[in-house]
């Protein structure tokens, strides 16, 4: 019996699940801030949530080999959640992928992914059936429109998605992902969600999207309208933590709208006491 805890206990060391923020932005193009995406990487699986532009760039400043981009999770279809990703179907098919692309996400994914293929139609052919070497399979996007609950299982990782409030999106989601070593939970871009609240419970990592309500005072009524039905102020980020108690909270997406980083922080203090890490592009939490 000690014996197998050991081993137990041994795989999920040599797990080391953990998170990489491959971009902590939004809509605004700042160079320092890809567009949202995160990596889950447990053991040599690498499982990536969001698409947004620069997503593949940064996976390989992250040391992510181009064959381990085949596991992709939408949380919704906003562009800047999505705009890398012919991105991510194209460039590692190209570089180094050897099977197909495997992407969950809510319905719509689908026909999205079919438009995406038609648009590099000749694209495909002039490299599959052109003078290029070139592995057929790294082309093939199986895209599959899910509902929440458990979307995806394999030896390394359990993901659960669940739904989350966005403004007028009819579906947003969030992602569980459990490991042997450790659970991370990833939000999406929501509003205070109880939804969230409940997926998250016994979370050792939670990422969770965020904006400054300070500065939001100083928006246009429209913009205050638009982020208070979409996006998730800074104290509420710290109710949601304090009902959840994760090991870390990692905020991204951030909207600080002119308040500083460490201003925001003092927001989610105000309501959370536990370990905050205000998240950069190419951040690894453990």
């Amino acid at each position: 019996m000690r014996l197998a805890l050991l081993l137990v206990s041994a795989a999920a060391f040599a797990q080391d699940t953990r998170v990489i923020l491959l971009g902590t932005g939004n809509p605004n193009p700042d160079p320092e801030r890809m567009g949202p995406a995160v990596a889950v990487v447990s053991g040599e699986r690498a499982y990536l949530v969001d698409c947004g532009p620069g997503v593949v760039r940064r996976a390989a400043q992250a040391g992510l080999a181009m064959r381990q981009l085949t596991r992709e999770f939408v949380t919704h279809l906003h562009s800047d959640h999505t705009a890398g990703y012919p991105d991510l179907i194209f460039t590692p098919a190209v570089t180094g992928r050897q099977e197909p692309l495997e992407v969950f996400g809510p319905p719509g994914l689908r026909a999205m992914t079919r438009h995406v293929m038609r648009a590099w139609k000749q694209d495909r052919q002039i490299r599959l059936h052109g003078l290029e070497p070139s592995v057929p399979r790294a082309y093939i996007v199986n895209a599959h429109d899910v509902r929440p609950g458990e979307v995806y299982r394999d030896a390394s990782v359990r993901v659960i998605a669940f739904a989350v409030r966005h403004g007028s999106w009819k579906f947003a989601y969030g992602y569980r992902f459990e490991a042997r070593d450790k659970v991370i939970v990833i939000s999406g871009d929501t509003t205070f969600s109880e939804n969230l609240i409940r997926a998250a419970q016994g979370c050792d990592i939670l990422v969770h999207e965020v904006y400054s309500q300070q500065g939001l005072a100083r928006r246009s009524p429209d913009w205050q309208r638009y982020h208070a039905a979409f996006h998730t102020a800074a104290p509420d980020v710290g109710r949601i933590a304090t009902q959840v108690h994760p090991r870390k909270l990692v905020l991204y997406h951030q909207l600080p709208m002119g308040e500083t980083a460490d201003e925001v922080l003092g927001e989610v203090r105000a309501q959370f006491s536990g370990e905050i890490v205000y998240g950069k592009d190419l951040d690894v939490i453990r």
